[in-house]
């Protein structure tokens, strides 16, 4: 979103921005100072409110709420800590505040603000207003001219991206920690559903009450029991520029930035080997996951239900072929689900259909959403760029029409539309007005790799095409993650073959959408506590769920967005992008049943998606950050391709050694360098850890191991058992790996 501010005149306030002015306009009573870079802080109590002020001197600041007693209140500052800005007591009828201040400054002003509530009796808070106020010319905060760029959306990381112009302040990143706020949700009944945002100038973090329905003593909080009520991050820039591709940018600098002082969840070791295996034996055998058309094996899209379509096909025949690679031998699965490929094709218009020509009358069989002629062409230029000639000819073959698509719709798809002549059948989708907004990105990236097939001009012209219409769509990008993610990858593929900073550049738009809708923080609501949520992204602009498939992909176009990237690329994207592919690892093992409690997961599916059954190693399609359960929509056989992804990249074949190499961060390259000695060049964050794991083969013994980092230090291993050796190493540089 991007929300301009309306005129002072016209602007509506309440009546906690009228006394926010009048406490700034009197000397209310100082309680601690401090400076951050360029930046003064003032903590000050109000009459009914403890304020924060953050200056740049002359060129405005904000008001940051950090306590609201709801009733008189005595405060007063306490000694800090270690590593301590300030630290305030405020003590209420209502209970105890400890407000704890934290600065820093590495390239950018970071402030962290954590406050903690221990409740004087067993209470329901009542109302508390919005958080954050930006200040103009003299600490007013009815003069401050700014602009909104981002704020949360549903259930995603509880962020604002806004800058204030007039005065000049800067670039502004609130992020609200919700992780630390779990135990303020759950026994309040509560989720911070779309809790930070506001209208300028009241923004940040509204409270999320306790249903007024509930009975009181099952949503209060216990008396004694201290609880975090808030836990925020902001940070700072003072230049900010309104163009989108440096706004965008520096909110992937800012977020990075933010990151780099979260308390992170840690990851656990996932045996996708094995659970891959899982996965190919149950395509193979299980009855409910295939079905025969003409002669000819295809994938149900779910267990045993729904008509197999094209975009299922070629997303499991994809990930297949990477896993034959990976053994050495293909998988022979491969060869029988390529044998029906054809029967999607119609000679007439030149172009794959969704579905086959004996698609039962249920279906629209000349409906079909714009994104879904364009994915099983990607994953057939996959096939293709790799040597199989019947996957070039058959992508050959429908790329024309694929491009008149594009043409008919100048680049901007709708939702859906009819194959035979483009009649729209739906233009926007209902949440937010818009079309598939992120189509053009996995469009130019099928241009991309029909270029490298061909050397054709034409193609590099239509992904050229396609990235610029996209241009002054800021945080609106997003219509699907993974489509977002491969326009990402597509625009650094442009960047390298053009040499325009303008496709690097906006490489970072994606980002920002992309990252604008990912859950960074581990919820502990409901079901959630029983799987992993950090570091998700919701599937959809509006979904309220995350999903396996769009996980995966996006994990797969951004391995090619980091190969990409090089040296150039920002850190911070770097960093973040290598972490949402070191979280996926560990996080999508929940989205298999046997992974997941059963009162986890939904007793009944989403017509006509079939059922879930435990014993196949298929993932649900959805888990949710507010806990609900799993598994509503129905369960993938299209993700069965997930399992093969992640083995395939995170297991890595030694030669002659007693064990697979397992790391967590894509490996940049691999060199062996003795018969019992190895090379590795992990390209993430600097700041950032990943995981190393010597893990045994079967009837094997795993022997003495030695990581040593490219200055000569030797690191210990963190874990030792029969299985696995497990090291904690910099998620960036060299590393000289020995075994006896």
């Amino acid at each position: 979103m991007s929300v301009t501010t309306k005129n002072r005149s016209s602007m509506a306030v309440s009546p906690h921005l009228l006394a926010l002015k009048a406490t700034l306009d009197e000397d209310g009573k100082g309680l601690a100072s401090f400076t951050t870079g360029e930046l003064e802080v003032e903590v000050r109590a109000a009459h009914d409110s403890v304020f924060a002020i953050v200056r740049r001197p002359g060129q405005g600041g904000l008001a940051v709420r950090v306590a609201y007693p709801a009733a008189p209140f005595r405060c007063k500052a306490l000694r800090c800590g270690p590593g301590e800005a300030a630290r305030i007591e405020v003590t209420s009828p209502t209970g105890t505040h400890i407000i704890t201040f934290f600065k820093s400054r590495e390239a950018l002003e970071r402030l962290r603000i954590t406050v903690e509530l221990t409740p004087a009796a067993t209470m329901v808070l009542p109302f508390a207003p919005r958080d954050l106020y930006p200040l103009g010319i003299n600490d007013d905060p009815l003069a401050a001219r700014g602009n909104v760029e981002a704020s949360q959306r549903g259930l995603n990381a509880g962020m604002l991206y806004f800058r204030i112009d007039e005065p000049a302040f800067g670039n502004v990143l609130y992020l609200q920690n919700f992780t630390a706020l779990n135990d303020y949700f759950r026994p309040t009944g509560t989720t911070p559903d779309g809790a930070v945002g506001g209208e300028w100038p009241e923004l940040g973090y509204l409270l999320p009450a306790a249903s007024r329905e509930a009975a009181a003593e099952g949503v209060a909080l216990e008396a004694g029991e201290p609880v975090t009520i808030s836990d925020v991050i902001l940070v700072f820039r003072h230049e900010a520029p309104p163009q989108e591709r440096e706004s965008a940018r520096q909110f992937v600098q800012m977020l990075g930035t933010a990151y780099q002082i979260m308390d992170l969840p840690a990851v656990e070791y996932r045996d996708w080997v094995d659970r891959a295996e899982r996965a190919a034996r149950d395509l193979a055998e299980a009855p409910a996951a295939t079905i025969r058309h003409y002669g000819n094996l295809y994938v149900h899209p779910y267990t045993d239900a729904e008509y197999p379509d094209i975009m299922v096909q070629m997303s499991v025949i994809a990930a297949l072929h990477d896993w034959g690679k990976w053994r050495g031998e293909p998988d022979p699965l491969e060869a029988e689900l390529k044998k029906g490929l054809r029967k999607f094709y119609d000679p007439k218009l030149k172009t794959l259909r969704r579905y086959l020509p004996n698609v039962g009358k249920d279906k629209d069989a000349d409906a079909v959403d714009s994104w879904y002629l364009y994915h099983p062409l990607l994953n057939l230029g996959r096939l293709a760029l790799d040597g199989d000639e019947d996957a070039r000819t058959l992508f050959m073959d429908s790329i024309d029409y694929a491009i008149r698509a594009a043409q008919h719709f100048q680049y901007k798809w709708p939702i859906q539309y009819k194959v035979t002549d483009f009649a729209v059948i739906e233009e926007t989708a209902p949440a937010d007005g818009r079309g598939q907004t992120d189509v053009g990105g996995i469009y130019a990236w099928v241009m991309l790799q029909a270029f490298e097939l061909t050397d054709d001009k034409r193609f590099l012209d239509e992904a050229t095409a396609a990235i610029d219409t996209a241009m002054g769509l800021r945080f609106n990008v997003n219509y699907q993650a993974n489509l977002t993610a491969w326009g990402a990858a597509a625009c650094m593929r442009l960047w390298r073959i053009t040499n325009r900073d303008l496709y690097l550049e906006q490489s970072y738009v994606y980002l920002a959408s992309f990252l604008h809708n990912a859950v960074i923080w581990e919820s502990r609501i409901g079901h959630a506590a029983s799987y992993e949520t950090f570091f998700a992204v919701t599937c959809l602009q509006d979904a309220p769920y995350m999903a396996m498939y769009e996980c995966f992909d996006s994990f797969v176009a951004f391995e090619q967005y980091l190969k990409d990237g090089g040296p150039d690329l920002e850190p911070e994207a770097r960093m973040l992008l290598s972490e949402y592919c070191k979280y996926a690892l560990s996080r999508a093992w929940y989205y298999y049943p046997d992974a997941l409690p059963p009162e986890a997961i939904a007793d009944k599916q989403r017509k006509p998606n079939g059922y879930i059954d435990p014993k196949l190693s298929f993932p649900v399609e959805d888990l949710y950050p507010d806990g609900q359960q799993a598994g509503q929509v129905g369960q993938e056989v299209y993700g069965a391709g997930a399992a093969f992804i992640f083995a395939t990249r995170a297991f890595h074949h030694v030669e002659g050694a007693p064990f697979r190499l397992f790391c967590d961060y894509l490996v940049r390259s691999v060199e062996r360098t003795g018969d019992r000695a190895l090379t590795i060049t992990l390209d993430g964050g600097e700041t950032c850890v990943a995981n190393l794991r010597f893990v045994r083969l079967k009837r094997r013994k795993l022997t003495k191991t030695t990581v040593m980092t490219a200055g000569g230090d030797t690191l210990r291993a963190h874990a030792v058992s029969e299985d696995r050796i497990d090291y904690h190493v910099p998620a960036d540089g060299r590393l000289v790996i020995t075994w006896e």
